[in-house]
């Protein structure tokens, strides 16, 4: 499978490392070309592409590794590419002082963003984890979880595909509905980060 991620941060290392580690293609965009290879240096030049903002997505999969506003703006920018492809959303959609969201409150970043671009498979996911956990794929020699939402479920089937190549535990959280509880679980993770003192290297665990 080949996957782009779009975005130059920390969540795109983080991502990127699981999908090398699960024997993937990787291209990474980023709006200037040295950032981009600054991730693909991080990763390992040998197994990552780059590109710049503008340039024509490839990929089986898009990743939008980037906060909500950036997003909005990919979003905007590729909406005729991102038609029929699966574009998972990680964003937690949250306030300058991150205590609230900021969508609207019977919706959520990714049901706002499939307005824009209502053709493409918006799936929810990752947005739960943190980039420093992603890295290694586990915290305390747990496996992390990767809650999915959404409503196409060959474009879920492929980021399910992706974890779990990735050394992740994919798990079905429902229709795209479901975001706006992953939102907030994914804001409710980062303000425990302070209580906790785990400096964002703390999992959302399932155990059965």
């Amino acid at each position: 499978m080949e996957v782009t991620i779009v975005g130059t941060g920390n969540m795109a290392r983080g991502i990127g490392n699981r999908v090398l580690a699960g024997g993937h293609g990787l291209t990474v965009v980023g709006k200037e070309q040295e950032r981009a290879q600054g991730v693909a240096s991080d990763l390992g030049e040998g197994n990552v592409s780059t590109a710049v903002t503008g340039a024509e997505l490839g990929g089986d999969v898009i990743v939008l590794a980037v906060y909500y506003p950036d997003a909005r703006e990919a979003v905007e920018q590729y909406r005729d590419q991102l038609a029929g492809r699966p574009v998972v959303d990680i964003t937690n959609p949250v306030n300058e002082t991150y205590d609230a969201l900021v969508v609207p409150a019977d919706s959520s970043a990714t049901r706002e963003l499939s307005r824009l671009a209502p053709d493409a498979h918006f799936v929810k996911a990752f947005n739960t984890t943190f980039a420093r956990t992603l890295s290694s794929g586990e915290v305390s020699g747990q496996q992390l979880d990767v809650l999915i939402a959404g409503d196409d479920g060959a474009a879920k089937d492929a980021v399910a595909e992706l974890a779990r190549d990735g050394g992740l535990n994919p798990i079905d959280a429902g229709p795209q509905s479901r975001a706006r509880e992953l939102e907030a679980l994914g804001l409710l993770h980062m303000t425990l980060q302070e209580q906790l003192g785990s400096g964002f290297a703390s999992a959302v665990k399932l155990i059965t």
